[in-house]
This record gives C-alpha cells, structure tokens and sequence, in this order.
C-alpha cells in the first residue's frame, strides 16, 4: 500500500467537493479496524518532469508550475469552479502520480501482485488541461509507464460514476490498452462522455468499452450490466495487469451524481475485480481511489472494504465502526454517522440473459452489440 500524510495536501480550495478528509477518514477506519496491521506502507516521490511528460504537453507543466504565482488567467482548464489554483499544486499533484508510478513499479518489478494508492485515481485530466477536480492523470501516468516496460495488454476498469474520459482520451488508438468505464449515462451527468459508441480509433478500435447507465440504477442493475461485459472481455483479452479506478461516488448518498449503489454493492464489486484479476490477469491488480463526495458516510466505509479486499482481510459487512472514529468524525461534521460497514443492502443480482427485463438492458446491449463482435464474441449470447 502507498501512503503518505503528504497526499492531503492536494486540496483545490477550503470548500472544494473533494476534500482530502476523506483519505484521513479511510485512513483510520481501515487502521481502527485492523485492516492494515502489519502492513508496510511505502512512500512515494514526486513524479519528475519525464514521468508526467508521457501523458502531459509541456506548456501545460508549465502553467500547472507558475499558476500559483499568476496574477491573471492561465487557461489549461486552471482557475475553475471546478479546478481552482491552489499554492503547491504541481507538487501535489505530482506526489499522487508518483504514488500511482510506485504501486506500478512494485508490480512489475516483482514485489508484489497487488498495489493500492487510493489517493489516484484522477482520471479526467487531459493532455494539457485540468478537468473534473484532476490536475494530473496518474491512472494514464501509470498506464504509460507500464507500457515502456514492456506490458503489451492492460486492462483499465473504471467504477467511478463519471466517465473515465481522460485514460480513454490517452490510449484511444492504442490496442495495448483495453478501458472500461461503467458510469452514469453522458445525458444526465459530467462529463457528457462515454457513449457506448466510443470505441476507439484506427487499431484501438474495439479496446475503448463505454457502459453508460441510467440515472437511479442501483446495486442489482449495476452488478447485472457490470457482469454482462466486463468478465467476457477481460477473458478474451487476457490482459498482464488489471488496473481499477475505485470511485465511490456510485453511492446513493453520494450529493454530486444520482446512481444508487450501496456500500455492500460497492464492496462486492472490489471482491469481482478481485476475481477477475486472479483469474484473467494472473493476479496482477493496481488500484486506485478517484471520486466520491459523501465524505464522510461513504468514502471511509467503501475505501476500507476496498483495501480490505485488496489484502485479503474481507471485513464482515455487520462490523460495528469503532467509537474512537465515530468521535474522531463527530467533531468534524454534525451530520448522523454510519454504525457498521453496511447499508444493509443485499447486492444480488440477475444476470443479463435470464429471461427478466432490466432498466439497464439497453445500455448493456448496445455495448455488446458495438464492441463484442470486434472481438469475436456474439453480443447476443449470454455465454459470451
């Protein structure tokens, strides 16, 4: 796991939807529970000027580095709503890439077959502007750097409610990258992508998969559309290493989207990718946090589901969250807190195929239909 107190620092302003406590909050709810007993938890660099530049334009490191000290606007998407300039920012924004590069690196060099940063996972930041609250791609940063080692089939798994955008936008035309993105559909939500028509370019085409989901859609239609396509593909392309960008922002609770996962849909969907990486990816699983704005009801719940399920320490839904947290929370919110792991939610599912009609079946089908025969499949068959 790779972690360091220095990752709170990337906070675009005091009020910003994405606020860090929501890291310190996982932090110490995986701790108070045990989950990361014994767990050595390594430290990253910055990411250098070569490392970004896989991904990034210069002029726009350039404007990421002097923005801070501009008295005017420095365009690249800075100085939003959304993406305001903040004192530090290259340097935070760099130490989270660099901490995604370091999970990567422990990866492929050998050290381990599971790596977490769940302060990554900032996945709408283009080539040469910010966008959706992300400075840097360290999904993209991380992906690229695979590749210069030689990894020549990655699979990119996006949970997150907003569309993967920018690692789509990234490896668009490259078939050595397959991204799967599940999120809310492009009609109803930022950033208005990630259609099932998006299919890559030239001999990407095909390794671009979009699964846009209708507003409301909960545990039962997510995990239906969820195992309707991922699995399949994951299977035909046997990709070397299994990278997740773990957005919890799924959630029901969650203020800036409108699907309506659970915390226990949630956490069995990090136990099917844990699957998946096991058994098409021979165990190969970089993880990455990304969105989620219920700061403190669901992020801390769902993110230590998650680093349990990356160790191995699965956690029993019925845990009762221990009090010293509950005190810690209490004193930063006045908002009712969670008793347990749970929301108490059964997130079974029926599979696409078996005769019953979901609300999710039209977004499923037509990705099946656009992207399965590019592959060999048969997008009508539910063995497929």
């Amino acid at each position: 796991m790779v972690w360091t107190p220095e990752f709170l620092t990337y906070q675009l302003s005091d009020d910003h939807p994405l606020n860090p406590v929501r890291l310190d909050l996982t932090m110490r709810l995986a701790s108070q529970l045990g989950v990361l007993d014994g767990v050595e938890l390594l430290a990253p660099e910055p990411a250098t000027e070569q490392d970004l530049l896989r991904v990034h334009e210069p002029g726009y490191l350039t404007a990421v580095k002097s923005a801070p000290e501009m008295p005017f606007d420095v365009g690249h998407g800075l100085g939003t709503d959304d993406n305001p300039i903040f004192f530090g920012m290259h340097e935070a924004s760099s130490l989270i890439c660099g901490g995604s590069l370091l999970a990567a690196r422990e990866i492929a060099e050998g050290r381990a077959d599971r790596a977490v940063n769940i302060a990554g996972g900032l996945h709408h930041a283009m080539p040469g502007r910010a966008a959706g609250f992300c400075v840097y791609n360290d999904c993209s940063v991380a992906i690229a750097w695979l590749l210069e080692q030689g990894y020549e089939r990655i699979a990119y798994v996006d949970v997150d409610v907003h569309h993967g955008d920018g690692v789509q936008a990234a490896f668009y035309d490259d078939p050595r990258v397959m991204t799967i993105s599940l999120h809310q559909h492009p009609l109803t939500l930022w950033p208005g992508t990630g259609w099932s028509a998006e299919l890559g370019k030239g001999k990407g085409e095909g390794y671009a998969v979009n699964i846009p989901l209708p507003p409301g859609t909960g545990d039962a239609g997510w995990r239906r559309a969820f195992h309707a396509i991922v699995p399949s593909l994951l299977e035909d392309f046997r990709p070397q290493i299994l990278v997740s960008e773990c957005g919890a922002d799924a959630h029901a609770e969650d203020p800036l989207a409108n699907l309506e996962m659970s915390v226990d849909g949630q956490r069995a969907t990090y136990q099917a990718m844990r699957e998946l990486a096991e058994t098409t990816a021979g165990g190969k699983w970089l993880v990455l946090g990304g969105g989620g704005y219920a700061l403190f009801r669901v992020v801390p719940r769902a993110w230590t589901h998650l680093l349990a399920t990356v160790l191995d320490r699965d956690l029993d839904p019925a845990t009762s969250i221990p009090a010293d947290w509950t005190a810690h929370a209490t004193s930063l919110t006045r908002m009712p807190l969670p008793v347990a792991m749970t929301d108490d939610a059964d997130p079974s599912y029926s599979p696409w195929g078996d005769g019953k009609a979901d609300r999710v079946d039209g977004g499923l089908v037509d990705t099946r239909r656009a992207v399965f025969p590019l592959h060999g499949l048969d997008p009508d068959d539910p063995r497929d």
